[in-house]
């Protein structure tokens, strides 16, 4: 616990006084967003694990009843900043969280950790969990620093993060019971929107409300059983709380009429998925439509899909206009991001061959064109900026080397948008760095850390002596300064 809390108090006096990358709130002016006094529009990647990590290495979670639930973590401050830097780098402007998570039944059973407890008895409201919070916090004041909006909803219309159902089975009441505003359970829903917005940063100093990395807040997650009467008092929650920062309806699938009068709303969100029958460009077209030029419009998720079919979405939000409106934003799912210890964190959408996308993309990923995606995601962010083609990566930053094992096993914190690596070693007094291996990549899928290593130094070296090792990425662009460096000793022969 003491280490836990030097560690945030570090963060505290270092990263308080940062850099911020943002002068001013994202505003809306009719159908267009503004950032100051340019237009902002925006393609990339859904990142829902910067705060929460769905550790799929760990497979389902056969304690929980359901025989479904997943294992959950907080990812490191590294991991943070090396995923919000990986979207930045590859051209970003703008990403969409997920939700914050609510209390089951089996997390402790399954080893989960939430952001919103339950309340003491059902008198009271929930609880954020301070531990989560900090996590939040320090993604946040991180995006503040690397120059990443944020889009941020609270409530999830689903059980597997913990959402509605889980937050009305506090007081006894249904999923439903969510929408109601004369229930237990909308009240714990308003309460948790004030306890988030109304928030002191332990990282920044500044209230929630006051941060400009947050560019908006959203209703919920997919909350397709939303209506006016849920919608009007909770838009004007938001507002009332946090008037420089915008607010998304979080409804879904359909657009209700009553949001595009309300003006306590900003923007008007939709997903598209197979399933829903509606993950093409027409469903632009008929969005762009029904809003009728007075909300911003966004395309919250969408994906799942062959190449040319997101190419073809791409497209049609960058270029379908409707009577002067069009689309200001579209996110891909899903980005996972870098393991502190080397590899990628991956997620396999249920029995398809589509996983999560890794940056800059990987020869690994091909079986859903996971290079050739983040290609049109780049090229679809310069069509939204109005210009023909995607400027080149930048430069790698250097990666971080970990300790090196006995058994030579050598892992690192891959750099943003580095795409292969070269090891180079050399005795500890020598000046010349030998290459041990070049051409090597961190993005294997299904990276599973318990067992894998980037990489294992098999070549015969002297008992006693020590050698210092380091890293250096690269990618079409160049190269990336080495690494931090790391020691070895070997283990000197057994005498006799």
């Amino acid at each position: 616990m003491l280490k836990h809390i030097l560690f945030w108090g570090f963060l505290l006096l270092t990263s308080s006084r940062a850099h911020s990358e943002f002068s001013h709130f994202i505003t809306r002016e009719g159908s267009q967003l503004l950032d100051g006094d340019k237009v902002l529009r925006f393609a990339g990647l859904h990142a829902p694990e910067l705060h929460r990590i769905e550790d799929d290495e760990r497979g389902v979670c056969k304690a929980d009843r359901r025989g479904w639930g997943q294992y959950f973590k907080w990812p490191t401050s590294d991991e943070q900043q090396n995923w919000i830097r990986s979207l930045v780098r590859s051209g970003q402007k703008v990403t969409r969280i997920y939700v914050l998570s609510v209390a089951q039944s089996d997390d402790a059973m399954c080893e989960r950790q939430v952001h919103i407890l339950p309340p003491i008895d059902a008198s009271h409201m929930p609880r954020l969990n301070e531990t989560a919070m900090q996590v939040f916090d320090n993604m946040i004041a991180l995006a503040d620093q690397e120059g990443l909006r944020l889009i941020v909803p609270f409530i999830d219309h689903w059980s597997w993060w913990g959402g509605r159902a889980e937050l009305a089975a506090f007081y006894a009441e249904s999923a439903d019971d969510f929408y109601d505003p004369n229930s237990k359970t909308y009240q714990a829903y308003q309460s948790i929107i004030q306890q988030v917005i109304t928030r002191t940063n332990s990282i920044t100093g500044r209230k929630y409300f006051e941060e400009k990395a947050i560019m908006a807040w959203e209703t919920g997650n997919e909350l397709k059983d939303s209506t006016p009467e849920f919608v009007t008092p909770t838009s004007a929650l938001i507002k009332r709380l946090a008037p420089q920062q915008l607010v998304v309806d979080g409804n879904y699938l359909t657009v209700l009429s009553t949001s595009l009068d309300d003006p306590n709303v900003d923007i008007i969100s939709n997903h598209f998925y197979s399933s829903n029958h509606n993950n093409k460009p027409q469903t632009i077209v008929d969005n762009l439509t029904a809003i009728q030029g007075k909300k911003a419009y966004i395309v919250g998720e969408f994906g799942l899909l062959p190449l040319d079919q997101i190419q073809r979405i791409l497209q049609g939000a960058v270029n379908v206009d409707v009577n002067g409106a069009q689309t200001s934003g579209a996110l891909v799912w899903g980005f996972r991001g870098r393991r502190h210890n080397g590899g990628f964190y991956w997620h396999r959408e249920g029995n398809s061959d589509y996983y999560s996308y890794h940056l800059p993309g990987f020869v690994e990923g091909a079986a859903n064109d996971e290079q050739a995606v983040n290609n049109a995601l780049r090229q679809a962010q310069a069509g939204m900026l109005g210009e023909l083609n995607a400027p080149p990566l930048p430069i790698p930053l250097a990666p971080k080397l970990r300790p090196i094992s006995q058994n030579r096993d050598i892992n690192w914190l891959g750099s943003p948008v580095g795409r292969q690596y070269r090891i180079e070693r050399k005795a500890l007094n020598d000046n010349q760095w030998q290459v041990i291996v070049s051409g090597i990549t961190d993005g294997k899928n299904q990276y599973d850390s318990r067992v894998d290593n980037l990489f294992t130094d098999t070549q015969a070296l002297s008992p006693g002596k020590t050698y210092v090792y380091r890293v250096i990425a690269s990618n079409e662009s160049g190269e990336s300064p080495p690494s931090n460096e790391q020691l070895l000793i070997v283990a000197d022969v057994a005498k006799p």
